[in-house]
């Protein structure tokens, strides 16, 4: 963060709630995909509150209540989830499209701080495509682990196109209410999920974190990367985030060590990945 706040160019797609307006993203790059929706509430729902305060961590303005991890970029907001439901969840039908959509509208990185809803799973391989077409462009999918002390994985975090992020407490290990996994630990990473403060649609602040606000630090910090190293690769960028994930074996992932990523990917510039990777 203290080497850039982000290119413009770099475009983060936000697959999530409604984004509101808010006086920390007056200098904010936020182009909202699905506008009619993002209009359609006066702020205090959960969807609302959970969009604006991922949007908060991501792109919020530097040294106001908003962590801001990646305020230069430009947010692509592409709400699924709407006013009316209770949780932070998206049908496969949905989440497949609003994939598709944020990609083909230039997304480098997606963020997905949710879950599947429940129902029938009849649209997975509708999601599964989609993630392929993400794949295919060249964008990077985070998506969150949830926060309901399981030791599994679903279709989200099982895909290879996808970094799955575990929240980590305030002494550097998985939260208690992390979901883990075999392909969570294998290609996944952790970020900070507690004591993380963001904004409220309705104004002012309000405490934020799971593996919600913990994917949003990994995406911002993906978003950074890609700033710092435009002509980088997918697979390079990956590869310093994630560092070696094949060599895994525990369900638990380590913590991001984005400062790492960033020494990896300059000598990467330098020498060539492969020379990196040898020594």
């Amino acid at each position: 963060m203290a080497e850039t706040a982000g290119d413009p160019a770099i475009k983060v797609g936000l697959i999530d709630g409604p984004v509101m307006s808010h006086a920390v993203f007056l200098e904010s790059r936020i182009q909202h995909l699905r506008p009619y929706r993002a209009s359609s509430t006066a702020g205090h729902d959960t969807a609302t509150l959970h969009g604006t305060a991922t949007a908060g961590v991501l792109v919020g303005s530097r040294g106001t209540e908003a962590l801001g991890v990646c305020p230069g970029v430009t947010l692509l907001s592409c709400p699924v989830f709407t006013p009316r439901d209770s949780r932070a969840a998206a049908s496969p039908a949905e989440l497949a499209d609003a994939i598709v959509e944020t990609t083909n509208a230039g997304a480098r990185v997606i963020n997905m701080s949710l879950s599947l809803g429940p129902g029938p799973r009849t649209g997975l391989s509708a999601v599964e495509q989609a993630l392929e077409h993400a794949a295919g462009r060249e964008v990077i999918v985070v998506a969150a682990s949830g926060n309901e002390s399981s030791i599994d994985g679903t279709a989200l975090t099982r895909h290879r196109a996808v970094i799955p992020v575990v929240a980590y407490d305030l002494k550097g290990r998985p939260a208690r209410f992390s979901n883990l996994g075999h392909s969570i630990g294998l290609r996944g990473v952790g970020a900070p999920g507690e004591g993380i403060v963001s904004v409220g649609a309705g104004g002012g602040s309000r405490p934020f974190g799971g593996s919600s606000a913990a994917a949003a630090i990994v995406t911002g910090a993906i978003a950074l990367l890609w700033s710092k190293f435009p002509h980088a690769t997918r697979e390079s960028i990956v590869h310093a985030v994630t560092w070696s994930a094949s060599r895994r074996r525990s369900v638990v992932p380590p913590l991001l060590n984005a400062w790492r990523a960033y020494e990896w990917l300059l000598a990467a510039q330098r020498h060539g990945p492969q020379e990196v990777q040898r020594g």
